[in-house]
């Protein structure tokens, strides 16, 4: 188990998105989990989750907008769950703007805790709703692509994706 939220989700849908299929996870009415199906984070279903493919209309509809490049956010109902500096670092991620990225060191002098740079790639990794808590917006400090719950080829089509539409 990667995510805290895999303890909580109890209904799943998929999206076919251009990295494969998407698992959404959650509890019925807020999505919980965004799952890739390879990387080292990648989510199956687990015994007890129950298969719905109506659950989470709008977050499938938005993410599925998100791929076009019509959708720069989001306001589906979600829920994060993890401990409270993992939160104040999804936080961070959230203040990101479409299309920039930080690095992990700026990121833990964001939230006031510089030396934290170890906790917050920690906290990062944790991130059970990527693309969503941008989460691939993190570069090493040269701006180098490292380590992502999708593997490291969803994390520059994600990047490439936000670069190309907010220059178009």
């Amino acid at each position: 188990m990667k995510h805290a939220a895999e303890k909580v989700v109890s209904a799943y849908a998929t999206l076919d998105t251009p990295l494969g299929a998407l698992l959404l996870g959650g509890d019925g009415s807020d999505v919980l989990l965004i799952g890739f199906p390879e990387g080292p984070n990648a989510v199956s279903p687990r015994e007890g989750w129950v298969y719905d493919p109506g659950l989470y209309r709008e977050a499938r509809r938005q993410l599925a907008d998100s791929f076009t490049g019509r959708r720069h956010g989001f306001d589906f109902p979600m829920r994060m769950i993890g401990t409270a500096f993992q939160k104040m670092v999804w936080e961070a991620l959230l203040a990101i703007p479409f299309g920039v990225t930080r690095t992990y060191g700026a990121i833990a002098a964001e939230i006031g805790r510089p030396s934290a740079v170890r906790a917050v790639g920690a906290a990062n990794g944790a991130n059970p709703l990527p693309i969503v808590v941008p989460c691939h917006r993190l570069v090493s400090s040269t701006g180098g692509l490292i380590k992502f719950g999708g593997g490291l080829a969803a994390k520059r089509f994600l990047l490439d994706l936000e670069n190309q539409a907010r220059t178009s």
